[in-house]
């Protein structure tokens, strides 16, 4: 008997400001074809996609679950899914990627630690939110894409507002559907991804010191096995893929505080400022004094640095 084709999943890695760390795609070329994918793809943010046209299908975990006009998608951190309309439609979308950690740094009370939502999902797979069911989900998703396209005098202000409303009412939603479980420490599903659980413990424990032996145990595969599968799905290895964390993480605290560059070294995991320099030159191809210099006089400039920037989704397929 022929043996099934392992589906290809992509890693689609968006660079967010620090300073705003909020992405949009839109426009009229935004249209979703009806040719399903091959490969399921995953991001390093949280997404919120709206759509304005027609109707398809999104599959998670091998799930199908179909989508219509007026719909809010909500797809946490590196959950894989892959979208297309119906036969002979052309789905019409907006798309918000952002990270709720920074976002809402100072807004979320202590206690609500899952600032990524749930990674394995909503009860039910309720990743589709419509129109009928969750009327405050879809009007303040419309809200938050006209401000993004006018950008009208504190614009990003008005913005961040109803982003903190918007994922309150998510979060609301979550909580009530799956009450057992939301923010608490049960036992989650299998991950679909075998290198999920590396990816996780990097995002939570970037800061300290851990082997790729460490992170292949994680997902229960020899060191060898796990470096060329991390690359062959991300496109980097294991070590690069855990210094571009790191090095993200600290343009948040070149640009939001006053600390050394000395003790953000530290602080994001690196064990020598020299290694810091190093890596963060290779990376954003400035060092992080010109960084955190250029930064403060225009946000702009830290918008436009980084090669991470352009290996998200930019345009549909």
């Amino acid at each position: 008997m022929a043996k099934n084709k392992p589906v290809v999943t992509e890693y689609r890695n968006y660079y967010l400001p620090p300073s705003f760390p909020v992405f949009m795609l839109t426009g009229d070329h935004w249209r979703i074809s009806d040719v399903i994918s091959p490969r399921l793809h995953f991001h390093n943010c949280l997404e919120i996609g709206i759509c304005h046209a027609d109707d398809g299908f999104m599959t998670f975990y091998g799930h199908k679950t179909p989508f219509r006009e007026g719909d809010v998608t909500v797809v946490p951190r590196n959950v894989p899914h892959t979208t297309y309309s119906a036969e002979g439609k052309a789905s019409l979308w907006s798309y918000l990627m952002i990270d709720p950690k920074d976002l809402f740094r100072d807004m979320l009370p202590a206690t609500w630690r899952n600032y990524d939502l749930l990674s394995y999902g909503f009860k039910d797979f309720k990743y589709i939110l419509n129109r009928e069911q969750y009327p405050n989900v879809y009007q303040l998703a419309m809200m938050i894409i006209d401000e993004m396209k006018a950008q009208r005098s504190g614009y990003q202000l008005v913005v961040r507002g109803l982003l903190f409303s918007l994922y309150v009412e998510i979060y609301r939603i979550e909580s009530e559907e799956t009450p057992d479980s939301f923010g608490r420490n049960a036992s989650a599903p299998p991950y679909p991804t075998g290198i999920m659980p590396a990816l996780d413990y990097i995002e939570n424990n970037y800061m300290q010191q851990f082997s790729i032996g460490d992170l292949a145990e994680m997902c229960h595969w020899s060191p060898t096995h796990f470096r060329r599968i991390f690359h062959e799905m991300m496109g980097i290895s294991p070590l690069d893929y855990l210094n571009n964390t790191r090095i993200m993480k600290s343009c948040t605290l070149l640009c939001g505080s006053s600390k050394s560059i000395l003790e953000i070294s530290g602080l994001v995991g690196f064990q020598s400022v020299s290694s810091y320099n190093r890596h963060f030159s290779e990376i954003m191809q400035v060092s992080p004094r010109e960084y955190r210099k250029h930064s403060a006089e225009e946000n702009e400039f830290a918008e436009n640095l980084s090669v991470l920037q352009y290996s998200g989704w930019m345009y549909p397929e």
